[in-house]
């Protein structure tokens, strides 16, 4: 098997130490093994085959991701194509010392010979926000630990922190920064006790050329990506940390309001709604109950409406055209964090609005303040 340019690690046959395997383009000729601690384990298809019970249906959580277990771990297993396994990012998991909280941990791999390959990933036991959001629990219900089934104010603001901290990690933090370019609700994922988890990295097969296809957005949630995607990125392939800064924006408009990227208009023949422009035209209007109407009705009373008010003001500025204009991760850390320790313990409390400021705050393109 050849692995490119990768840092992985294998388990011997003769014991079950973990060593480094480093690859090269040329096959296996330059092959060494060094023993480190704390890297990638391989998966044999024969253990993953009996964790899935040989990839049963009933153990296919979505598309090509399957739960497993394994020596009493649980885990995910994601089918891949052999040849994108080199896209992965392996210096996001390959020092479990400081493996971040908020990233999805990879556990190893599994690389045949043929054109698919696996990927071994720690179990989100409650599944992924889009799940709660967007109506998937009830096919998932075999998946997913919690027995509730919708997401509380607090739990809201608490996943929109855990997210905006993991890409404080990956844009400012890592060294060269880490830009993931497919921030979304689908890719977040939530662990027993609802704190978030970014995953799906470096593996993501479409370009920009291949989500433009489909101008028109039926209610497969495929098509929904155009509304994760930033202008600068949409138009003109342009990377950068502010492209997941839109996306996250984008999100953070989903926890709010329990509403898709993009959404079909109730009357034919009108013009598909992208959330990042509806919340604009909803804090402009300056109409506190069209607001209102807007969040999430399985909030139903209970959230904070001036907490509410500020995400929506943070969101929007996430989801400026300027890419220049929006806040990075930092700020946004330090602005949630803030409404987290402001916000009342009391998860019943409701809606409440503490002061008579306008919907549209002119400081948010400075999120600091």
């Amino acid at each position: 098997m050849e692995l490119q340019q990768l840092g992985f690690s294998v388990r011997t046959a003769a014991s079950d130490k973990k060593v480094s395997f480093e690859g090269s383009q040329d096959g296996l000729d330059h092959v060494h093994l060094t023993p480190r601690k704390g890297l990638l384990e391989l998966y044999t298809i024969e253990e993953l085959k009996k964790a899935t019970e040989d990839f049963n249906p009933g153990n296919q959580i979505e598309g090509k991701v399957y739960h497993g277990r394994l020596n009493g771990k649980n885990m995910a297993i994601k089918l891949i194509k052999t040849e994108h396994v080199s896209n992965v990012e392996v210096r996001l998991f390959n020092d479990a010392t400081h493996q971040h909280p908020n990233i999805i941990r990879l556990l190893g791999t599994c690389v045949t010979e043929g054109s698919s390959s696996f990927l071994v990933f720690e179990y989100a036991k409650n599944g992924s926000l889009k799940d709660w959001l967007h109506g998937g629990l009830a096919m998932k219900n075999q998946f997913i630990a919690s027995c509730y089934c919708f997401l509380t104010w607090k739990q809201r603001l608490r996943i929109s922190r855990d997210v905006a901290v993991a890409l404080q990690y990956m844009h400012q933090v890592m060294n060269p920064s880490y830009i993931h370019r497919n921030i979304k609700s689908k890719n977040i994922f939530l662990d027993e006790d609802f704190n978030a988890k970014v995953g799906d990295f470096g593996i993501r097969n479409s370009s920009v050329e291949d989500e433009t296809k489909y101008p028109d957005v039926s209610t497969n949630p495929a098509t929904w990506n155009l509304g994760y995607l930033a202008p600068e990125y949409l138009h003109q392939g342009v990377v950068s940390p502010a492209v997941d800064i839109f996306a996250y924006g984008v999100v953070l408009l989903e926890i709010l309001s329990g509403k898709t990227p993009i959404t079909r208009p109730d009357n034919k023949g009108g013009t598909n709604v992208w959330l990042s422009e509806k919340i604009k035209a909803i804090l402009v209007s300056e109409n506190r109950d069209e607001l209102r109407q807007w969040m999430d009705c399985a909030l139903g009373e209970n959230y904070w409406f001036d907490t509410a008010l500020t995400m929506a003001n943070l969101a929007r500025a996430c989801t400026e055209e300027d890419p220049c204009l929006r806040p990075n991760a930092g700020e946004i850390v330090e602005k949630l964090s803030r409404l987290m320790d402001e916000s009342p313990e009391d998860e019943h409390m409701l809606i409440c609005e503490s002061s008579c400021k306008p919907l549209v705050n002119s400081s948010t393109n400075n999120s600091s303040e």
